[in-house]
């Protein structure tokens, strides 16, 4: 006679010490919470805070004479025009890079190719130790004949060593019994790659879209050494503007105007990644875990 039997869960039993734990993690964890949080929230608030407030020492946490006057001189004119070129260009980098990053990081990660062992070491290679400043301007300016063009932004960062590494290491955690699956089905070593490993590798690709994006979109010194005035990217617009801000800064009280307009320029720099990060943040840990560590 049969008889229908129910799994029950264990139930872990919490002991006192336990519960410490879990109070002192709680508390240390609210602490670290609120210490990386305030800085940004007491930016926003003085990006919002008057002039008069600022020099009077006001500022706080919560916004004191709410205006909209240092957005409006920062986000006037030429503003949107370098915010355009942010986003073709980091855009263009993003998709590249991933492109070039992953067919590199992908016949890094099988160890059956001879070549192997004299390309590995060479990319570590280039991780620690690469070309000066001087040499890279003649091989972009002389050598390539990239000055002005979008191109000497993209390319000097368009495949990081350290990146590339995480993905070879997330390739090699797929098992092999799925490539050579496809295999038996007749694809190629492309089509194993573009049909199989890829859509596996969505949270390594995730991680490596949002390291990328945000290179891109910080970038300035590039900008600052081969691109003209029209081609700038938002974030050597706004540093222009803070420098030049900050060249004005005579007495206390041009001081605590130039810290709003430089809160505001921040706030508009970070304000994307921001939006941006919640959407591949559950691709995230899982990316970095899996890609940085093999078993």
């Amino acid at each position: 006679m049969a008889t229908n039997t129910k799994k029950v869960p264990l139930k872990v039993k919490e002991n006192t010490g336990y519960r410490i734990f879990l109070v002192i993690n709680f508390l240390i964890m609210l602490f670290v919470v609120l210490v990386t949080l305030y800085p940004f929230v007491y930016l926003v608030s003085q990006s919002f805070t008057s002039e008069k407030a600022i020099i009077r020492g006001e500022a706080g946490i919560i916004p004191k004479g709410f205006n909209i006057d240092t957005y409006k001189y920062v986000l006037r004119g030429e503003f949107l025009h370098y915010y355009r070129n942010t986003i073709v260009y980091t855009l263009i980098g993003t998709i590249l890079s991933l492109v070039f990053s992953s067919l590199l990081a992908y016949p890094m990660a099988k160890s059956e190719l001879k070549f192997n062992r004299v390309l590995t070491p060479f990319i570590i290679f280039t991780m620690y130790f690469g070309g000066t400043l001087i040499s890279n301007y003649i091989l972009i300016v002389n050598g390539l004949k990239l000055k002005n063009t979008v191109a000497a932004f993209i390319l000097p960062m368009m495949i990081s060593t350290y990146y590339v590494i995480l993905m070879k290491s997330f390739f090699q955690s797929i098992p092999k019994d799925l490539e050579e699956a496809g295999e038996i089905d007749g694809l190629s070593k492309f089509g194993v790659f573009i049909r199989i490993c890829l859509p596996l590798s969505k949270p390594i690709l995730a991680t490596m879209t949002l390291f990328y994006s945000v290179m891109y979109w910080n970038n300035w010194y590039q900008a600052f050494l081969y691109l003209n005035k029209k081609q700038w990217p938002v974030a050597y617009y706004l540093q222009t503007i803070i420098r030049g801000v900050g060249a004005k800064e005579g007495d206390g009280d041009a001081t605590s105007v130039s810290a709003n307009i430089k809160s505001c320029a921040m706030v508009l720099t970070v304000l994307p990644i921001i939006c941006v990060y919640p959407i591949i943040q559950k691709y995230y840990v899982q990316g970095m875990m899996l890609g940085g560590v093999k078993e």
